[in-house]
């Protein structure tokens, strides 16, 4: 069967509504008519999944913006913690004017009397396309400026960049859509519910840090990869795995569970072809730079490094609480290389083969579990896999409200509003506020991991099927029926 004629028996096949798969989403409905019967009519309107998540997204986003009008509204002034108070710090205006953008300056290779760019290439590439249009608007920036007139450009530099990452946004969704739909090479094959990435388009954390930094870049192409996988493209998902780990170290960690994958699925050519891949892409980008400015190119790693326990870890806690750690870079190696062998076992182990999206989850999270830092705009690595890996409203929403408190603590911890009226008293409330989101992402790696090892618990994995519909690759057996002890 031809590819077009595979794809339109899978469109002509029924698609469940969501108050039919989700119980939580099932509850909700009742006020609003119930659960829907056999004779709804669940297709044939204008309003596909794709406008809907699409639409929900520019809503969300548009909200996101609005929550930031306090400070550009102050010019991105830094005065008084008032960033802090306002809930509304973003990096990007402000490091338009601490590492010399304001000035005309290029990222790795103009860096005179600022402070080296502590970001990948593929990122400061990023930024520097939003200044030089910011440029275009503002006129040349290698006149004088008073602070005032640096504060004006700054906001027009956030603007732009609002733009930019308001495209990612919807491309995020949209990926997200094709690869919860999934694209399977023979009849029968289970689909996905592409409606699933509702829970990117209307997650509040996207709103609260989609312009935070500009980790939505990096996040994009990581979905880029991960689609391409589900289209059956190996090389493709290794170069857009590759650009991403060139804008954020972490798309790289993907690799070890897509081995894995590979491995249940007798398929190792198509990881060497990917891993291959996304090496060559990171050296292309990654080349030129470290060949013109070496130093410079390092930066992100020394920073890195030697970057101490800080916001939102675990390990910050402690070193508040007078109990520091003393070697944290060691101690995470150990710690996370045990979690991703743990995580290894489990994919191994399991009675069926486990989603590519449900391992890429894992890791990721036991990543941000354990890693010296979590800012809160690292939330968003995690917001297309969840949408893969777990869509079920319940859980969703208890992972959101845990980064959501964490998100707003983390500003009031910054402005001092949290601290006790004794001088030396500790801020116990930020404490549970980190312990607080480490148990949201707890929550959701341990329901992910039951449904690894009990498939029939999996949402994903509809009725008797035993399918991805995120892996166009290794996944081409005809779906089979689950094990009757698991049944």
């Amino acid at each position: 069967m031809s590819t077009v004629t595979s794809r339109r028996t899978q469109d002509s096949q029924p698609r469940s509504a969501p108050t039919e798969v989700d119980p939580a989403v099932a509850s909700l409905s009742v006020g609003l008519g119930g659960v829907a019967g056999r004779f709804a009519r669940l297709g044939g309107s204008w309003w596909t999944p794709l406008r809907i998540a699409l639409a929900v997204c520019t809503i969300t986003f548009a909200l996101g913006v609005l929550q930031k009008a306090p400070c550009m509204a102050n010019g991105w002034d830094r005065q008084d913690w008032r960033p802090f108070k306002a809930l509304c710090y973003s990096d990007i205006g402000y490091l338009y004017q601490e590492r010399g953008f304001a000035e005309g300056n290029r990222p790795f290779l103009d860096t005179g009397n600022y402070p080296v760019l502590e970001y990948p290439v593929l990122t400061g590439g990023f930024m520097e396309v939003a200044a030089k249009i910011t440029w275009q608007i503002t006129g040349d920036p290698k006149k004088d400026l008073t602070p005032e007139q640096k504060r004006d450009t700054a906001g027009v530099f956030f603007v732009v960049n609002v733009v930019m990452l308001f495209l990612c946004t919807l491309l995020l969704v949209g990926l997200t859509v094709g690869t919860a739909r999934g694209v399977a090479s023979r009849p029968g094959a289970a689909r996905g519910q592409p409606l699933d990435a509702l829970y990117v388009a209307a997650a509040p954390v996207l709103a609260f840090t989609s312009t935070i930094n500009w980790d939505l870049f990096a996040v994009v192409l990581t979905a880029g990869a991960m689609y391409a996988w589900s289209r059956g493209k190996p090389i493709w998902f290794g170069i857009l795995l590759g650009l991403g780990t060139a804008a954020k170290f972490y798309p790289f960690l993907l690799l070890g569970p897509l081995l894995i994958v590979c491995i249940r699925g007798r398929k190792l050519w198509p990881w060497f072809q990917a891993t291959v891949a996304a090496i060559f892409a990171w050296g292309v980008v990654n080349a030129p730079i470290y060949l013109l400015a070496k130093n410079e190119w390092m930066s992100f790693w020394v920073f890195n490094d030697e970057r101490e326990s800080d916001y939102g870890s675990i390990w910050y806690v402690l070193k508040l609480a007078k109990h520091e750690v003393a070697d944290v870079n060691q101690l995470n190696i150990v710690i996370f290389a045990g979690l991703c062998l743990s995580i290894a076992i489990l994919g191994m182990m399991a009675p069926r083969p486990p989603r590519f999206a449900q391992l890429a989850f894992l890791v990721v999270a036991a990543f941000l579990l354990v890693n010296k830092v979590y800012s809160p705009q690292y939330v968003l690595w995690l917001l297309p896999l969840v949408a893969l890996a777990r869509p079920r409203l319940r859980d969703w929403l208890i992972w959101q409200a845990c980064e959501s408190f964490y998100w707003m603590m983390v500003w009031l911890h910054l402005a001092q509003f949290l601290a006790p009226g004794q001088p030396e008293a500790p801020d116990k409330i930020y404490w549970f506020a980190v312990i607080l989101r480490m148990a949201g992402t707890l929550w959701l790696m341990l329901v992910v991991s039951r449904d690894i090892l009990l498939p029939e618990k999996d949402p994903v994995r509809q009725g008797d099927l035993v399918d991805d519909p995120s892996d166009g690759v290794v996944s081409d057996l005809p779906p089979r029926q689950l094990d009757p002890a698991h049944a």
